[in-house]
């Protein structure tokens, strides 16, 4: 008999920098999407949805959130987002 697979569901709300709650959950995202039995989704809130924007100007001394999120979806991760109209990339 297999293991159930661990449902994990990781609700970001921070804005994508100006502190380091977006990129230790992505980290943790990067994380468990190497794991097996582990079936993962990210969901971007509020501000957090500018870590998707496309194209990112990354502030010095800050990891490319961008390209964080974009290595998730290789490994079959879903991404949702939700945000004010004014924080979403065009």
């Amino acid at each position: 008999m297999g293991h159930a697979a661990m449902k994990t569901l990781i609700i970001l709300n921070e804005p994508a920098y100006g502190n380091e709650r977006t990129y230790n959950g992505l980290r943790l995202a990067l994380s468990l999407a190497k794991a097996e039995d582990v079936e993962l989704r990210v969901f971007l809130m509020g501000d957090s949805v500018t870590a998707a924007k496309p194209r990112q100007k990354t502030p010095d001394g800050y990891y490319n959130l961008e390209r964080m999120l974009k290595g998730l979806t290789p490994k079959g991760i879903s991404v949702g987002e939700c945000g004010p109209a004014s924080t979403r990339a065009a």
